[in-house]
């Protein structure tokens, strides 16, 4: 995987984040945050597509999973707050030399993408957004189907009882299928959550979202805080986000002022199943160089 691409752990404000990056001159800068529970490895196959397309391209594993630093917990979860993971991934860019880039995020990594734009937009020039509405937008809509389909928010929100029942057989609780992820990439997401710390940090990342993540966003509502930059939103057409809430953009147009996007015929893990087509969206919306 990566090929051309240099590995290396940069400092996140105090958070060793693992990074795969490869930086060309004179191109803008693009950085991929994963989702729950993959690694950076997800975008072994859009990331050279990105590259092609003249970009250039930073890949992070998320402070708490993977190879990255794992914060130690707190109660009230603020160590994984979506805000607290912006800071230490726009620390780990500057690290790199890179002060203005664009960002994409998926699953979990796009609520800390989405962060980035809104709290950083001396920083961020673009964000794309995947399998993505706020927390908060989740919360508000919660009915029966939404609690029964997306269940495991709650149940990874309970305190030590998602750690024991994990723990005791992560690759039974993991599927990580080879033929569609490809050897390597499998082979990375199965070390990663064979290792307790791991475990624990995802799960933090889903308490700091029923908890701070959801509070904070609050807060950037009521202070009328928007997303200014253009915003695109990519939903897998396989997955069940627009059937639980209808059209992702609609719900972003209330956070954000340019709003583009569609839906990508591919199921939840879009980098994996459907490479060319993600690749072909975000260079499409990204600006290209070199």
């Amino acid at each position: 995987m990566f090929e051309g691409f240099t590995e290396e752990l940069v400092d996140g404000d105090g958070v060793p984040v693992l990074v795969r990056h490869r930086l060309l001159p004179g191109r803008p800068v693009v950085l991929l945050v994963h989702g729950h529970p993959r690694t950076s490895a997800t975008w072994h196959r859009v990331a050279p597509l990105l590259v092609e397309a003249g970009l250039s391209v930073v890949c992070a594993d998320l402070p708490g999973y993977g190879r990255s630093g794992k914060p130690t917990p707190t109660a009230d979860h603020a160590p994984h707050a979506k805000t607290a993971h912006a800071r230490r991934l726009r620390a780990a860019m500057h690290g790199l030399g890179v002060d203005r880039f664009a960002v994409v995020g998926h699953d979990r990594g796009s609520y800390v993408a989405f962060r980035l734009a809104l709290d950083h937009p001396d920083t961020v020039t673009r964000v794309a957004l995947l399998d993505c509405i706020p927390v908060v937008e989740h919360l508000e809509r919660c009915d029966a189907r939404f609690a029964t389909a997306w269940w495991h928010w709650f149940f990874f929100a309970q305190p030590d009882e998602p750690e024991r029942v994990i723990n005791a057989d992560p690759l039974a609780w993991y599927a990580f299928d080879e033929a569609r992820m490809g050897a390597a990439n499998a082979a990375e997401c199965r070390a990663a959550v064979q290792d307790p710390a791991v475990v624990r940090g995802m799960l933090e990342d889903y308490r700091a979202g029923l908890t701070v993540d959801a509070d904070e966003e609050r807060a950037a509502r009521s202070a009328g805080l928007r997303v200014t930059q253009p915003l695109l939103v990519l939903w897998s057409l396989r997955d069940d986000l627009e059937d639980l809430h209808g059209d992702p953009r609609l719900i972003w147009r209330a956070w954000a002022d340019d709003v583009s996007g569609h839906g990508l015929d591919a199921g939840h893990h879009v980098a994996e199943e459907a490479p060319g087509e993600l690749a072909a969206a975000l260079a499409g919306f990204l600006p290209a160089g070199g």
